[in-house]
């Protein structure tokens, strides 16, 4: 093996949103627990603890079908200003390990280790003293996954959970893959494993014994991409940059869906702001302007309409934002129809915004201090802590997000 290897961490916390709100309620610990909404709400599931997984429970699933599965679980709302703390917290241990971090999201990071030896001592060491650190200093555990690439490190803590660590030596990358199944490649999703299993494919050693060029006339880029994974390599997918580079988003995008339907304009519009207010929190705080605006608009038959507008100059104040979504939404709604989710969604980015007239420009100006400012009372109070005062019947929760607003560590700082 190559002398100059890489040494990748991959720290994933455990039953992240369950276990931070232990901290705050005790009395949950051991016990069936869901985050994301009370029983029998429309919302989904955020985040289920090991008990309750034992039911069938898992993140993204309806809150009433969870229910179904385990109805003696405890429901309870997320809150995303605990995990921004926390997440923060666990930010500086691993800083303090290594400048090199990536936050995957909220519960997830990638450290580069290499050449940190003499700091920390060889990996296995060096992930148990952070493991141990994370513990002491956010009361929190977490599982840690060590290879010499991004996946191998991700596989090997996803192995490694709950609150494990796993290190997979410099040349038995292949070996360790081998015997996994074809899902546990970062990735594949249930339609990919359809179509390998339709070729015979089930592990990760039967893709590797496919040569490139069949994968690629099978998969295109994505079959050149699978070849290199199932050898243990950062092919494609979320693997492009080096750890701690900046990789810039394709686009920002906010939901809502009701617990009840409503046909309220104001009301829906109202949510419209909220939405276009953290749509633009997030462009701000990647240093980024929209071009396109999108509306999506989901009626109570589940009918779903979406409709994009390009701005002549790009933005990323929520004023302007919401401008051009109220129009989309006067243009399309039909009036008094119940509604079931709204969302606002921002792309084509640019890093700076085209100067235009001087009085327009000073006017944009005066807007992206005061949105500044209540940016940093939103990191201090929580995202609902300031709004505008169009937004304020919406009166609906953040959504707990593996991705929030004001994610330390993750973006441009």
């Amino acid at each position: 093996m190559n002398a100059v290897a890489k040494t990748i961490f991959h720290v994933d916390m455990d039953a992240f949103f369950v276990s931070v709100e232990e901290l705050f309620d005790p009395s949950l610990k051991g016990k069936a627990v869901v985050v994301g909404g009370q029983r029998g709400e429309r919302g989904v599931v955020a985040a289920a603890s090991y008990e309750a997984r034992k039911f069938g429970v898992h993140s993204a699933m309806p809150l009433r079908t969870a229910e179904k599965h385990c109805p003696h679980a405890i429901f309870v709302n997320g809150h995303p200003e605990r995990y921004r703390e926390c997440s923060e917290k666990v930010y500086g241990v691993l800083n303090s390990f290594s400048p090199l971090v990536e936050m995957a999201s909220i519960d997830e990071a990638y450290l580069d280790m290499t050449g940190t030896e003499r700091l920390h001592g060889p990996p296995l060491r060096a992930a148990q003293k952070l493991h141990q650190k994370v513990k002491d200093q956010t009361q929190l555990n977490c599982s840690i996954g060590v290879g010499t690439s991004r996946l191998i490190a991700k596989v090997s803590s996803a192995k490694a959970k709950p609150h494990g660590v796993l290190w997979v030596v410099p040349g038995q990358e292949a070996r360790f893959l081998a015997p996994l199944d074809v899902r546990d490649i970062p990735g594949v999703g249930k339609v990919t494993e359809k179509n390998l299993q339709a070729l015979g494919i089930h592990r990760v050693g039967d893709l590797a014994k496919f040569d490139d060029n069949f994968l690629e006339d099978k998969f295109g880029k994505w079959g050149l991409a699978l070849s290199g994974k199932a050898r243990g390599f950062d092919a494609g997918g979320w693997f492009d940059t080096e750890v701690g580079g900046e990789s810039e988003a394709k686009s920002i995008s906010h939901e809502h869906t009701y617990n009840e339907d409503t046909g309220d304009a104001q009301q829906l519009e109202s949510t419209l702001m909220r939405l276009s207010e953290m749509v633009g929190r997030r462009l701000r705080e990647a240093g980024l302007h929209a071009r396109t605006l999108q509306l999506k608009l989901r009626y109570k038959d589940f009918t779903t309409i979406t409709r994009a507008h390009s701005l002549a100059t790009a933005t990323q104040l929520d004023t302007e934002i919401f401008e051009q979504i109220r129009i989309l939404f006067r243009k399309n709604w039909k009036a008094g129809a119940a509604v079931r989710l709204l969302g606002v969604h921002a792309a084509s980015f640019e890093s700076a915004a085209r100067q235009g007239d001087l009085l327009e420009g000073d006017r944009r100006e005066r807007w992206k201090d005061v949105l500044s400012a209540a940016d940093k009372l939103r990191d201090r109070f929580g995202e609902s802590s300031v709004t505008l005062a169009s937004g304020l019947k919406a009166g609906f929760r953040e959504r707990t997000h593996e991705n929030p607003a004001g994610l330390r560590g993750k973006g441009k700082e």
